[in-house]
């Protein structure tokens, strides 16, 4: 099973990525969406890609689909310091990238087995994050690095009941990893010994990983031959990233390692459940209209905390962070035309709601509302091949926090004015056999 994982994640190690839906979800599952901001997505039968987002839609689908895609995401999420306890310079909190570029890849193949029947397979990332900072960041305590990778591995069936719905089954194995860094940081003079131990120092490190499963369910509906409704409900997952524990803390400090011993440590998060209604329409026969509005049950994630067995066998929390999501609403409205017998021209916009009250901002897990703004096309190279390009514009608002550190030794407390934007970039390639 330890080589099974290392493999995995291996094979798929670009799918960790700064978040640019909301709160650390992942919008980015193919390139045919992007183009439009994903609208439409549980209703538009592009490519083999619906296996992600409604497979019920594999039962349009004739022949045997290919669908290989890679995703850029170039963020820009920068930070400036407006406030701290301790008599700094603001500027010490100043960062102008906390999040690194990524490269999110995703394959589809799907294959009716009758007039009725259809089974596709799916690798693709529904969450991921990845924020990371100096290791002498002043606020090293809340800062660190902040890293959650998936892999959701797909099989999905679809039945046809009638020419006009279909529904569809898929199964998801979900392989996780985390890492939770976090560092001293720098610290009111409370005794000299204390002021001796650098910024950089690990005042937390685990990593871990685990597989969760669950399902998803997806319904298609054909009014007639220019309008279709789709809708697909995907499962909770609850995972337990379980690894070790270790920190680089002197033994006269509570909980204090040295860096010399590590210690088996878990996290336990719980992966929101997702529902989607789309509407596609074809106003004639270049002009097509598609909208989504997309559920997420974040209120599942109320906490981020590491638990960590000492050696004598009892449990203590090394780190604790209160986060207390609320439900988001994701809209979207897209639209594509047929610009010649080859090219189709895409655009698109969106509204992502953040989860996240003003009370829970975090620096480790920036998030603000944002704006799509999406073009894209697919480019028809002969009968059986494709490729989608695509490209959106992401805006977000500024925001203005403070952010607490929670301790009874050290207590520490950081305020920052935060502005987050992104740009994605991605191709795929169809194939039809």
């Amino acid at each position: 099973m330890k080589f099974t994982k290392t493999l995995i994640a291996a094979s798929l190690a670009f799918v960790s990525a700064d978040t640019f839906a909301a709160a650390f979800q992942l919008a980015e599952q193919n390139v045919s969406g992007l183009g439009r901001a994903y609208a439409g997505e549980a209703s538009v039968a592009d490519d083999a890609s619906v296996v992600a987002r409604n497979p019920a839609l594999m039962t349009l689908f004739k022949e045997k689909q290919l669908s290989v895609a890679a995703m850029a995401v170039i963020p820009d999420v920068s930070l400036k310091g407006t406030g701290n306890a301790y008599g700094l310079d603001n500027s010490v909190l100043d960062d102008d990238s906390i999040a690194p570029s990524a490269i999110i890849p995703a394959g589809y193949f799907t294959m009716p087995v009758n007039d009725k029947v259809s089974v596709g397979f799916g690798a693709f990332s529904n969450f991921g994050l990845a924020t990371e900072f100096n290791d002498d960041y002043a606020a090293g305590q809340i800062a660190g690095e902040t890293e959650i990778v998936t892999v959701n591995m797909n099989a999905s069936v679809a039945y046809k009941v009638s020419e006009q719905f279909s529904f569809g089954i898929g199964l998801n194995a979900i392989y996780a990893e985390a890492k939770i860094i976090r560092k001293f940081g720098v610290v009111p003079p409370v005794n000299p010994a204390i002021a001796s131990i650098p910024a950089s120092a690990d005042a937390v490190h685990l990593e871990g990983d685990d597989m969760g499963y669950g399902l998803n369910v997806g319904l298609m509906y054909q009014l007639d031959e220019n309008s279709r409704f789709g809708f697909n409900y995907r499962t909770e997952t609850d995972i337990t990233f379980e690894g070790e524990y270790s920190n680089e803390l002197p033994s006269f400090i509570p909980g204090g390692l040295n860096g010399q011993v590590e210690l088996p440590g878990s996290v336990e998060i719980t992966l929101p459940a997702i529902a989607e209604f789309s509407g596609s329409h074809q106003l004639d026969e270049k002009l097509g209209v598609h909208y989504s509005v997309l559920w997420t049950g974040w209120s599942s994630f109320d906490s981020l905390e590491a638990q960590v067995t000492a050696p004598t066998g009892g449990k203590f929390s090394a780190f604790e962070k209160t986060e207390d999501f609320s439900d988001a609403m994701r809209y979207s409205i897209g639209t594509d035309y047929q610009y010649s017998e080859n090219l189709m021209l895409r655009a698109g916009f969106a509204f992502d709601e953040s989860p996240v009250s003003q009370q829970h901002l975090s620096i480790s897990i920036p998030d603000t509302d944002r704006f799509w703004f999406s073009f894209g096309g697919n480019y028809a190279i002969d009968q059986n091949s494709n490729v989608d390009l695509g490209v959106s514009v992401l805006r977000g608002k500024t925001q203005n926090f403070t952010e607490k550190v929670e301790s009874e030794t050290l207590p520490q407390q950081w305020s920052f004015e935060s502005k987050g934007h992104a740009v994605l970039l991605g191709a795929q390639y169809n194939y039809t056999f």
